[in-house]
């Protein structure tokens, strides 16, 4: 994993094509790719510019027509990060099912969902809930910062 996921790929040339553009960009990976969903946050979106904005609209308007047949669930985005297991609070804790007690000798032990200690817990990441970065759509335009190799 590059240590700047916003960093073109490297490449020595054109991209080769593909069949699956989509899942070979989110397979990179990218911000806002998971296994299952790719997320745009609607304030970045809202503040490309107006040509790409059109261009989005679009694709999300074929994109919703051609599946509309199926019963979409509303969707709750919850901001996450891989972070160790020791640095969350009791509510991140909780977020990504995980407790912290005290054992019978006064030291901190962590249990998962179904009861299990934690052996690692000092080198264990696991997904937690943390405060949202990007501003949300009621704050107005995110001036966008041109790709590295579009300047």
């Amino acid at each position: 994993m590059p240590s700047d996921p916003f960093a073109p790929p490297s490449r020595s040339g054109p991209p080769p094509a593909s069949a699956t553009p989509v899942r070979d960009y989110a397979d990179i990976p990218c911000p806002g790719a998971s296994a299952d969903y790719l997320v745009v946050p609607r304030s970045l979106a809202q503040s490309m510019p107006l040509r790409w904005q059109q261009v989005f609209v679009d694709m999300l308007a074929d994109l919703h027509d051609a599946y509309r047949h199926l019963n979409w669930p509303i969707y709750r985005v919850v901001p996450s990060r891989r972070e160790l297991l020791t640095d969350l609070d009791e509510a991140q804790l909780a977020a990504a099912g995980y407790v912290a007690d005290l054992d019978a000798d006064g030291e901190l032990i962590f249990r998962d969902s179904a009861e299990r200690q934690v052996r690692d817990a000092h080198a264990t990441r696991v997904l937690a809930p943390v405060e949202d970065p990007i501003p949300p759509a009621a704050a107005g335009r995110v001036d966008p910062r041109p790709a590295d190799d579009r300047i």
